[in-house]
């Protein structure tokens, strides 16, 4: 059955190309975008690709008058994908770093949640929320813990907001990339660069950068996007499904294991 799906973050990486899918499925969607030059951008390429159903939209989430704005649409699917990411020693990152990650990743998205699930409970829509978390939602390695705290506390709005809203007929779920090469991890973790000093710092950056090419410099960390598109276009739309969704198999299974080893961590 066809739906109306706003998608947050598509203006580049899993956003754009769910949104490209989405709309080649059938669906009706209204893709927006942080910036006006990718609202160009992604208007160009549905107008090339010749996809008459894909509307494009300014909405950086931190600017009141794009929230109010986007609130206001007509659709019944929102898809909160947009994020940023940002990197670095937990014990060490600078504070206005670390909120203002929250506030893109968890305040900016909830408010728009908000205002969307204020609107379907009053006009009686049984909507769907799809949140995009992370693998990184339900593990936390080094020197990734601001961004992984942002989507571990997307996972528990999550999980409370799908009890809350049963009652209304709206469903809540969680979609978990795993490590996809968009560009989006090898640019979070470059961003810590920028403050990290070794005049200042315990953290050095050369330890920094051998603790994070570890985990990233590797071909599993870097898996085909156009893989986790295609799950992202095929749980969007579905009215039934699992709450959580990380993907794939590989990463699930890494998820399961590290959590039983922090039940068995010692100090």
């Amino acid at each position: 059955m066809p739906r109306t799906i706003l998608i947050t973050g598509a203006g580049s990486g899993l956003g754009e190309g769910t949104a490209i899918g989405l709309a080649k499925k059938g669906h009706t969607v209204i893709a927006t975008a942080e910036s006006w030059p990718q609202v160009t951008a992604l208007r160009d390429r549905a107008a090339a690709e010749g996809i008459p159903n894909l509307s494009v939209t300014k909405l950086n989430l931190l600017d009141p008058y794009d929230i109010a704005a986007a609130a206001k649409l007509d659709f019944d699917v929102l898809v909160s994908n947009a994020g940023i990411g940002e990197a670095g020693p937990i014990a060490e990152i600078p504070i206005p770093i670390l909120k203002h990650n929250f506030e893109v990743n968890v305040f900016a998205l909830l408010d728009l949640t908000q205002r969307v699930v204020r609107r379907w409970v009053k006009n009686k829509v049984k909507g769907k929320v799809v949140f995009t978390s992370s693998i990184l939602g339900v593990v936390s390695p080094g020197m990734l813990a601001s961004y992984s705290a942002t989507k571990h506390a997307l996972q528990a709005i999550a999980e409370a907001m799908q009890d809350e809203l049963k009652e209304f007929g709206i469903q809540v779920q969680t979609i978990n990339p795993g490590p996809f090469f968009t560009g989006f991890n090898e640019r979070m973790v470059e961003a810590a660069y920028r403050w990290l000093d070794d005049d200042v710092n315990f953290t050095t950056r050369a330890s920094y950068k051998a603790q994070t090419n570890a985990l990233l410099d590797k071909p599993e960390m870097r898996l085909n996007p156009e893989d986790m598109i295609g799950k992202m276009v095929e749980l969007i739309p579905k009215t039934t499904g699992p709450f959580r969704n990380i993907f794939p198999k590989d990463t699930a299974d890494w998820a399961m294991a590290a959590g039983k080893a922090i039940w068995d961590r010692t100090i």
